[in-house]
């Protein structure tokens, strides 16, 4: 037996499950999801405290501008292994300028999965082209197969979301996008700090996008970053994060070159956010680390049970470890074991979303997004379902259009590994799982 391999207490596979009326393997609620969270301390209060006293919260001048901004940019891009780096104010406004560095608009298909943030169908509507569904595999990422045959001569580029925490089989649609001379797109918000063969997440489309709101790996309570290799997409990016135009080496706005005169979206990050962002970064290593090393024992034990089934991991080493997903052989099963394991204490406190069907799992599945389902416009008018550019490139939303998406969300329960669980908290959770398991004859 490895070291620190979770042992279930025998007695426990025969008492009464608590849903009926048996003694819960615990009471205390599990610790919310909230990676960099957890790991936050005086380093961050620090950092905020000297942008604080310097009085300078703005990126580009202030009384005694601490070049925050310029710093984590810096910083992440070596993390990284990229050229360049533009620090955001959240990830919605990342995939947004970098659609707009590439210059998606109107008369141009994005390829899009069954499982994403609604953010991700957003910044394509909000360019003026049609989000293209395509279904997923049991990584729970795009279906190389499936984008192949989704590809048109209307087709710019494919968005590949690493979704909750496990990178996707990305050198397969890198293949398909080089071949078929589109652009790929990699959202990486969920998944900071994966990679694939040793190369981190980020670093094999063209550009790509992250996020560092409250839940994910690292977190300055919103942000975003756009990083890419290419220069040309980089000062796009610069330009149309900012006011449209690129600035000098004293931030002023440039307008010499015509080719980045653009339309700015205002998504420049502040001093102040970018500080706690670059403490977090020292942490992040070690945050994934605390998720690997829970969701790996957990993983591992429930590999030894019957009735279940875990998620395919394309790079068991790059997987970031936020969050475990099981799948069940039909949707009544996986209905019967999360309440099951629900009433046996594996729930988060009441403002915690944790240890769901993933069904209901909201925003994150293609049908639940109405806008997106509704075809709903700003303007009122069908923008941009009805422009004229798009004529011929009706697509429907509904429920039913990614068959293997439908199956794994009806079959499936997500639970997040925060990154401070202790063993006591593992073992529960292998506890309760075997515990329901084992009483359900699975």
């Amino acid at each position: 037996m490895e070291k620190n391999e979770i042992t279930v207490s025998i007695d426990r596979q025969h008492e009464t499950l608590a849903i009926d009326g048996g003694r819960p393997v615990r009471t205390e609620p599990l610790p919310l999801e909230f990676p960099g969270v957890h790991h936050m301390g005086q380093q961050e209060t620090e950092a905020a405290l000297r942008v604080l006293r310097s009085r300078s919260l703005f990126r580009f001048y202030g009384l005694d501008l601490q070049e925050e901004v310029s710093s984590f940019e810096s910083e992440f891009a070596r993390w990284l292994g990229v050229s360049h780096a533009v620090a955001v104010t959240s990830g919605t406004g990342a995939l947004s300028v970098a659609l707009s560095a590439i210059g998606v608009g109107p008369g141009q298909e994005v390829i899009i999965p069954a499982y994403m943030w609604v953010s991700v169908a957003a910044a394509v509507v909000n360019r003026g082209a049609i989000p293209v569904l395509v279904d997923i595999n049991e990584t729970f990422c795009l279906d190389p197969n499936a984008v192949e045959r989704c590809i048109t001569p209307r087709t710019a580029g494919i968005i590949l979301v690493h979704m909750s925490g496990v990178p996707g089989d990305v050198k397969a649609v890198q293949r398909i996008a080089n071949q078929h001379k589109v652009f790929l797109l990699e959202d990486c918000a969920q998944c900071n700090g994966g990679s694939v063969d040793g190369q981190k997440v980020g670093t094999f489309g063209d550009i790509a996008t992250f996020s560092f709101q409250m839940n994910k790996n690292m977190t300055s309570g919103e942000g975003g970053c756009i990083v890419t290799n290419n220069l040309r997409l980089y000062r796009r990016a610069i330009a149309c994060h900012d006011l449209g135009y690129v600035r000098d080496e004293e931030g002023r706005l440039a307008f010499s070159d015509p080719a980045y005169c653009l339309w700015g979206e205002g998504y420049r990050l502040d001093e102040l956010r970018a500080a706690l962002l670059r403490m977090q970064l020292k942490k992040l290593p070690a945050i994934i680390e605390a998720m690997r090393r829970s969701k790996y024992r957990i993983r591992r034990a429930l590999e030894m049970l019957p009735g279940v089934r875990l998620r395919r991991i394309v790079d068991p080493q790059g997987d970031t470890g936020c969050f475990l997903i099981t799948i069940y052989r039909d949707r009544q099963t996986a209905e019967r074991v999360n309440l099951a394991l629900r009433a046996e204490g594996i729930v988060t406190y009441p403002q915690g979303v944790s240890n769901v069907l993933m069904t209901e799992w909201g925003l994150h599945l293609y049908y639940n997004i109405p806008s997106l389902v509704q075809k709903t416009s700003l303007d009122g008018r069908g923008f941009p379902w009805k422009l004229a550019e798009n004529a011929g490139l009706e697509r429907e939303y509904a429920k039913g259009i990614c068959p293997v998406a439908d199956s794994l969300f009806e079959r499936s329960i997500i639970l997040a590994i925060p990154s401070c669980l202790t063993e006591h908290d593992e073992s529960d959770i292998v506890q309760a799982f075997e515990k329901v398991l084992r009483a359900y004859s699975l």
